[in-house]
């Protein structure tokens, strides 16, 4: 980032400062480091002397506008009353902390893989989220994407929704249906109270809840059916080949289906677990669009999932000779060639997305693990360190300063 455009931090040396609820941004002892590196003291708990409460947004049910007497104590609720206790949300500690400025420009940004690491989801997942529009990068760099700490909330929310069980497709299907009633709902989903009955995600809505029908008194047992007989409705039938596939959607007997259609079955597909139909499709896909970099590149990662590293690595090329730019696919190969024991050409293509991409995180990571492994740890510290240089706080942090004899 240009040094023109990083956010200006607001004085807070001598402030007294107390958390409530969990951050989702960072750790608590994160934020509280941040704060006490900058003259600021963090306090246990709030009391009649704090200047600011921050608000942690992953819990996520202040916006319910809270009684304050259930958390402050009557010296904290006089100091709020007279304005002198100013209550801040996680995002606005952040901006105040120069980490997100007025644009909304931000320092701390994640890939598809750190976020991966970051929330305990497979990288397949978190594409599959941004491809659906569920996540929304703050930027993109040569096809990479970033995204920032209000992803890094919404990607949390996405990933509790399936830890409760639901298919991706049917998480789609219902904040759609929710979309309804809260308008923007992709975007909000991260400063929304949202919990999870059964297979019905239900939004908060002043002392009730709300389904993706609009129903806010209903019978919860009766919902767990619903759930049942929607999850049995959102399963795509078992057909076993491509033209089956294509006949079930009337691809074959009426017109044939675009490019666009054919995208979208592979990616049904790809929701219920069939990845080589999906694959098979994003075949099809190509065959009737031509040479699509962006299509090589979804089904390499669907032939790696297949574990077919052969045709992973076909793929990743071919996205390569259609747009030699592609960084992400770089890495990718990278890596499969690391899995098939070529370490010296895994190492090329990560050098070859630096080359393209100098601020590459991953690929510095990435890098100075390969040169490790063939024993080339001096070559290893310059990337060691470039990746700490550029992603202090990643979730691979704590192994290149272990690789670097630096403390944790």
């Amino acid at each position: 980032m240009d040094a023109s455009n990083v956010p200006a931090c607001e004085n807070v040396e001598g402030r007294r400062v107390a958390f409530l609820g969990r951050l989702a941004g960072m750790s608590r002892r994160d934020a509280m480091r941040r704060l006490r590196e900058k003259g600021a003291v963090v306090v246990d708990r709030p009391d009649g002397e704090i200047d600011w409460l921050i608000l942690g947004e992953q819990d996520l049910s202040w916006t319910d506008s809270p009684d304050w007497s259930e958390f402050l104590d009557r010296r904290a609720l006089e100091s709020l009353e007279e304005g002198r206790l100013e209550i801040l949300t996680e995002t606005e500690l952040w901006r105040r902390l120069g980490l997100i400025d007025e644009g909304h420009h931000v320092q701390k940004l994640y890939t598809p893989a750190m976020l991966a690491e970051l929330i305990g989801v497979p990288v397949s997942v978190v594409r599959r989220w941004h491809r659906r529009g569920l996540i929304t990068p703050i930027r993109e760099v040569h096809k990479l994407p970033y995204f920032d700490y209000r992803e890094v909330v919404t990607a949390r929310r996405l990933a509790e929704l399936l830890a409760a069980g639901m298919s991706p497709a049917m998480i789609e299907k219902k904040l759609s249906g929710l979309a309804k009633f809260v308008p923007d709902l992709a975007r909000s989903l991260a400063q929304l109270s949202i919990i999870v009955e059964g297979k019905e995600i239900l939004l908060r809505s002043g002392e009730g809840l709300i389904d993706a029908k609009g129903q806010k008194h209903f019978d919860f047992e009766a919902a767990e059916r619903l759930a049942r007989q929607e999850t049995s409705e959102d399963e795509v039938p078992a057909v076993l080949s491509l033209t089956g596939i294509l006949a079930e959607a009337g691809g074959l007997e009426q017109e044939k289906p675009s490019v666009e259609e054919l995208v979208d079955m592979a990616l049904d597909l790809e929701d219920h677990g069939r990845l080589a139909e999906a694959a098979d499709m994003y075949r099809a896909a190509l065959a009737a669009g031509g040479p699509n970099s962006e299509l090589c590149f979804r089904l390499a990662e669907l032939l790696y999932r297949l574990g077919d590293l052969h045709g992973a690595r076909e793929r990743y090329l071919a996205a390569l000779e259609i747009d030699e730019d592609f960084v992400e696919a770089r890495a990718n190969l990278g890596c499969v060639l690391a899995e098939l024991g070529d370490l010296e050409l895994a190492a090329a293509a990560f050098r070859g997305a630096l080359a393209f991409y100098p601020d590459y995180a991953d690929a510095h990571y990435l890098l100075a693990k390969t040169l490790t492994e063939l024993g080339r740890e001096e070559e290893a510290v310059v990337h060691w360190q470039q990746f700490l240089t550029l992603a202090p706080e990643s979730p691979w942090a704590a192994q290149a300063k272990a690789e670097l004899g630096l403390e944790h």
